[in-house]
């Protein structure tokens, strides 16, 4: 189906009504290992670790440090695999700034690490790569997305800003490979994004491809379902939905009406991995355990996780 064709025919989707909650123990079969990388926010710095090992800094498989100023409150971190640089961590901090750093050899990052860095501004709280684009979409709470595009696909150096574009309470960006759309959430809805030209001539454009969650609904994160490449995962004031694009008529479902969830990706293997805010504390947002929901949750002492990400690059 073409991509024209298929946003002409999209349907808006209401929100059906809640599911139990899909969180606790047994939801899910026993899941195969991974990584799962987080973004905390007390000693601010991205955390990777085996799912299957305690959260202490003895097990910390890789991390990023950037200190305070700009970088504050990390709020996002996507690792992503490359042609030119292999994994990449692409981060953003609410304090105001963006970056990527190269996953290679060494084990603990820094600032000096950066390959590549901006100040979006705006509340920075989400970041992805357009793949083979090798463009960057930020989105900042406070109303926007921005677009950078590089000179040269694989220089990393290169990404500039190209575009800025409205978008009420952006929270997440999400690249959908399986219509090839950048999916951005915000206030009660999820907007698909065509990519058109290259280079520094990329530009983002919104054809209709929509998903409504409700007015009222501040979207919080958007995350693939890695068990079914048709569907997404959302969370937002009201709940966490699962969005269906198969057929390319998309729609949305909520799977569960617990509030505070600042973070939701299911595994190829049908286990969740979840942060929910526990409301206490300087940082009401966070919380110090990261939930799965067929393996013991993962606490560490002080901590207050705001993201938490899988990663598969050895396991699967």
């Amino acid at each position: 189906m073409e991509r024209r064709t298929l946003l002409r025919g999209l349907a808006l989707g209401a929100a059906a009504a809640p599911a139990a909650a899909l969180f606790g123990p047994g939801a899910a079969m026993a899941a195969t290992n991974y990584y799962v990388a987080t973004a905390e926010q007390v000693k601010n710095k991205v955390l990777v670790w085996n799912k299957n090992k305690g959260f202490s800094d003895a097990n910390v498989h890789w991390s990023f440090s950037p200190g305070s100023g700009g970088w504050t409150n990390l709020s996002d971190v996507k690792i992503r695999s490359t042609s030119a640089q292999g994994w990449i961590a692409l981060m953003v901090a609410s304090g105001g700034k963006a970056g990527i750093v190269d996953i290679g050899s060494k084990k603990h990052t820094g600032l000096g690490d950066l390959k590549w860095s901006a100040t979006p501004g705006g509340n920075p709280h989400a970041i992805e790569r357009i793949p083979g684009n090798g463009s960057v979409v930020v989105a900042s709470s406070n109303g926007h997305l921005t677009l950078y595009a590089p000179s040269s696909v694989g220089n990393l150096s290169s990404l500039a800003k190209v575009q800025t574009i409205s978008l009420a309470g952006a929270h997440g960006v999400l690249w959908d490979p399986t219509y090839s759309l950048l999916w951005a959430i915000g206030k009660g809805v999820i907007k698909g994004y065509a990519v058109e030209g290259s280079r520094r001539g990329t530009r983002l454009k919104h054809y209709g491809a929509a998903v409504s969650i409700g007015s009222g609904n501040l979207g919080h994160d958007l995350q693939p379902d890695y068990s079914n490449k048709y569907r997404m995962l959302a969370t937002a004031t009201h709940g966490v939905y699962e969005i269906n694009t198969a057929g390319g008529s998309f729609s949305a479902r909520r799977i569960s009406s617990q509030t505070r969830v600042k973070a939701y990706v299911r595994h190829s293997s049908g286990e969740a991995v979840s942060v929910r805010a526990d409301n206490t504390g300087a940082r009401t947002w966070g919380s110090p355990t990261v939930r799965f929901s067929a393996s013991p949750d993962r606490t560490r002492s002080g901590a207050e996780f705001y993201k938490a990400r899988i990663w598969t690059p050895n396991f699967e």
